[in-house]
C-alpha cells in the first residue's frame, strides 16, 4: 500500500504543488491534495494547520507544504506538537533536515526554486532517513518543550 502524503499550498505554491503531485504519483506515493485548488489569493495558515494536524495526530507520517518563502507555512506548522517542519531550498538542506532533525514536514519556498530544484529537494527529502544517535536526544528536547 503506498504511503499517503498530505500536501498543500497557498496561492504562491499552487503551480509547484501540481508538479509535485505528478512526481509523487510517479514515485509510487499516494498524495492527498488538501488545496489550495487555484492561484487565487488564500491564507496559508489554513493549509499548514491541516497538513500539520494530520502529522500531529498520526494520520500521516510526513507531509509537504509549499508557499512563497516557506516561512509562513513553517511558523504555522511548527506550532503542532511532534511536528518538525523544515524549509528546504536545496537538496543538502533537505538531507540534513531529515538526518539531524527528523523533519516530518517538508516546506518548499516556491518563489525561490524552479521545478528542477524543487524536485531535487523532494527526492532527497523522501529518500533520507533520520540518523538517530546523538541527534535523537536533540529531537526529544525539541518535542519536550511543546509537551
Amino acid at each position: 500500500m503506498p504511503e499517503v502524503l498530505p500536501i498543500a499550498s497557498d496561492h504562491a505554491g499552487f503551480a509547484l504543488k501540481g508538479r509535485l503531485l505528478d512526481e509523487l504519483r510517479v514515485l509510487g506515493f499516494a498524495p492527498l491534495d488538501l488545496g489550495t485548488h487555484s492561484a487565487a489569493s488564500t491564507d496559508y495558515p489554513d493549509y499548514a494547520h491541516d497538513v500539520a494536524g494530520r502529522v500531529e495526530r498520526g494520520e500521516a507520517a510526513r507531509g509537504i507544504l509549499i508557499c512563497g518563502t516557506g516561512l509562513g507555512m513553517s511558523y504555522a506548522a511548527n506550532r503542532h506538537p511532534g511536528v518538525r517542519a523544515a524549509v528546504a531550498w536545496s537538496a543538502e538542506v533537505a538531507r540534513l533536515s531529515r538526518q539531524h532533525n527528523d523533519a516530518n514536514i517538508l516546506i518548499l519556498p516556491a518563489r525561490f526554486l524552479d521545478d528542477e530544484a524543487a524536485l531535487g529537494v523532494l527526492h532527497t527529502w523522501l529518500a533520507t532517513s533520520f540518523d538517530g544517535g546523538r541527534h535523537a536526544a536533540r529531537v526529544a528536547a525539541i518535542d519536550a518543550v511543546i509537551a
